[in-house]
């Protein structure tokens, strides 16, 4: 009798510390509440951006590529989120920014695209291998335009925001 009133004891403490809500401190993974895995690829004058520097950061991690209907119609969307928040106040962070995932082949397409597009955050990368890329491998990308929302300690919040969804996730995170 006393080890079962300790056993409930102990899931009681553990399920109110350790809630099961699809949140909080997991390993690596692609779900809500896991560890985002890290990408550290070269940006477009050669120089390498971890993912993981971005720490202390709200981060949208966005797959996506020059080439790409849907990506491209996303964009004004993204752009929008982007101004909207880059200087914004958030509860547990120190900002927000955009860590883009190139999947092209070619640089200048992608150069372009980002001109063209007005994608005026610092953090693209790619590693020009399209399909093969290994930050689309470890993120499991089937389909562009997708993306993950990362908190400030490298944790997903959400993922395969569009549109007005984007910017509902983020005003839950400004002070």
């Amino acid at each position: 009798m006393k080890k079962s009133a300790f056993f409930i004891v102990c899931a009681f403490l553990i399920s109110t510390v350790f809630p099961v809500t699809g949140q909080g401190p997991k390993g690596p993974g692609l779900n809500v509440g896991n560890l985002a895995p890290d990408i550290k690829l070269d940006s477009p004058d050669g120089k390498q951006i971890a993912l993981s520097s971005l720490r202390g950061n709200v981060v949208l991690v966005d797959f996506w590529a020059s080439w790409c209907g849907p990506c491209r119609h996303e964009n004004p969307n993204v752009v929008k989120a982007y101004n909207k928040y880059k200087n914004a106040k958030f509860k547990s962070a120190k900002g927000f920014t955009i860590y883009s995932v190139s999947l092209d082949k070619a640089k200048q397409p992608w150069v372009n695209a980002i001109s063209q597009d007005q994608l005026s955050w610092p953090y693209h990368v790619s590693d020009l291998k399209w399909w093969y890329s290994a930050a689309a491998k470890a993120y499991g990308v089937q389909s562009i335009p997708t993306n993950w929302l990362i908190d400030a300690n490298g944790y997903i919040l959400a993922r395969d925001l569009r549109g007005s969804a984007l910017e509902a996730e983020l005003q839950k995170l400004v002070e």
